[in-house]
C-alpha cells in the first residue's frame, strides 16, 4: 500500500521536497521567473537539481537563474510564439541527458478584451497550446521508466470552463469571447491534454498529471481581474507563492507519488476535477485539433521563411503583450 501523502493546502514547495536529493536531476520549468514558478525552480535548485528555466525573454530567464543558489539553464521561451517555444525544446533537447521532469507552470488569466495569434485565442495558445507543442517536442528525451511531466491546470477549468468543455467552433474567440469561460476553457484543455498523455507514454513509464496549484497572491495571473474578481478570494485566504508551488513541486520530484499517473492534484492530493475529463474521445479529439493547429502554424512559418530569402524574418507583433509566466 502506498504510503500516506502528509502534505497539503499549508504546505510549501521546500516542506514536500525536504530531505529529497535530486542531484543529477534535470528538471524543466516553464514561467520560472516569478511567482509559482520562480519558487518551484528555486526549491528543486535547493536540492540539488539541475533546473531549466523557461521564461518570455532570455533576460529575464537568467535573472530567475540567477537567484537560485545551485546551477539552472536559462532559457528564452516565449509562449505567444511556437518558433520561439520550438528553438526552446531544440535547445533543451541538445544539452547532454536524459529529462526526469517537465513543469508546464506559465500561463496567463482573464484577457479583458479578445487577442488573438495564429487564429487563436491568446489564453488558449499560452496556456495550452504553446505547452502542448513544447511538451510533445520534449517526450522523447523524457528518462523512461521514472520520467514524470507536470501540467498546471486551475479550478477554473472545473468552475469557468464551457458545458461542453472545448469550443472547437470558437477558438479563435469571433462567436464570442467571455474573459472567464475562456480561461476555463484552456485550463480544462491543459487537463484533459495530460489524461490523454499519460495514456500515450504509460508504456515508457512516463508520469503525466496536472493541477490546482490554488489561489495564491503575488503571482500577477490575476493582473487583468476586475476589483471584484480580485476580491472573490479574500486576499488573506490565498496561499503563498511557496505553498502554490508545493502541489507541482511533489509531482516533479517527490518518491511519495512515484508511478501515479493521470490524474487531478490539488493541495498536494488527488482531487475531483471536471467529470469531462473522463471522457476519452472529447480529450482525443483535442489532441488531434492541437496537432492539426501545431502543424498549420509550423507550416506557415516555414513557407514565410521560404519567401523571405535573405530578408530578415518578421515576427507578428501582439497589440498588447500579455505577461506569460504565473
Amino acid at each position: 500500500m502506498a504510503r500516506p501523502i502528509r502534505h497539503g493546502a499549508r504546505s510549501t514547495a521546500d516542506r514536500v521536497l525536504a530531505g529529497i536529493d535530486l542531484t543529477r536531476k534535470r528538471i524543466v520549468v516553464t514561467g520560472c521567473n516569478s511567482g509559482i514558478g520562480f519558487e518551484t525552480m528555486k526549491a528543486l535548485a535547493a536540492n540539488g537539481a539541475h533546473v531549466m528555466g523557461l521564461a518570455r525573454t532570455r533576460g529575464s530567464a537568467q535573472a530567475a537563474c540567477a537567484s537560485v543558489d545551485r546551477s539552472a539553464t536559462a532559457i528564452a521561451c516565449d509562449l505567444t510564439d511556437l518558433e520561439s517555444v520550438e528553438d526552446a525544446a531544440d535547445s533543451i533537447r541538445r544539452l547532454p541527458g536524459p529529462l526526469d521532469a517537465v513543469i508546464a507552470n506559465a500561463g496567463i488569466a482573464d484577457l479583458p478584451t479578445l487577442q488573438t495569434r495564429y487564429g487563436i485565442e491568446l489564453q488558449f495558445l499560452v496556456n495550452y497550446i504553446a505547452h502542448f507543442a513544447l511538451v510533445n517536442r520534449l517526450a522523447d528525451s523524457m528518462r523512461r521508466g521514472t520520467g514524470r511531466i507536470v501540467i498546471v491546470s486551475s479550478d477554473a477549468s472545473i468552475k469557468q470552463a464551457p458545458a461542453e468543455g472545448v469550443m472547437f467552433d470558437n477558438l479563435d474567440g469571433r462567436r464570442f469571447y467571455d474573459p472567464g469561460i475562456f480561461h476555463g476553457q484552456a485550463k480544462l484543455a491543459a487537463a484533459l491534454y495530460a489524461k490523454e498523455l499519460s495514456r500515450r507514454l504509460l508504456s515508457c513509464g512516463v508520469s503525466v498529471n496536472s493541477l490546482d496549484p490554488g489561489a495564491t497572491r503575488g503571482t500577477g495571473i490575476d493582473k487583468y481581474r476586475t476589483a471584484t474578481r480580485r476580491l472573490s478570494v479574500a486576499q488573506w485566504f490565498r496561499k503563498s507563492p511557496a505553498q502554490g508551488a508545493a502541489t507541482q513541486a511533489l509531482l516533479a520530484a517527490s518518491p511519495q507519488v512515484a508511478g501515479i499517473t493521470g490524474e487531478y492534484w490539488s493541495d498536494c492530493r488527488i482531487a475531483r476535477g471536471n467529470p469531462l475529463l473522463a471522457d476519452e474521445g472529447l480529450s482525443r479529439r483535442l489532441w488531434e485539433t492541437s496537432e492539426r493547429l501545431v502543424s498549420s502554424i509550423r507550416s506557415a512559418g516555414t513557407s514565410s521563411r521560404s519567401r523571405a530569402c535573405a530578408a530578415p524574418a518578421t515576427r507578428h507583433g501582439l497589440a498588447s503583450r500579455p505577461r506569460g509566466d504565473s
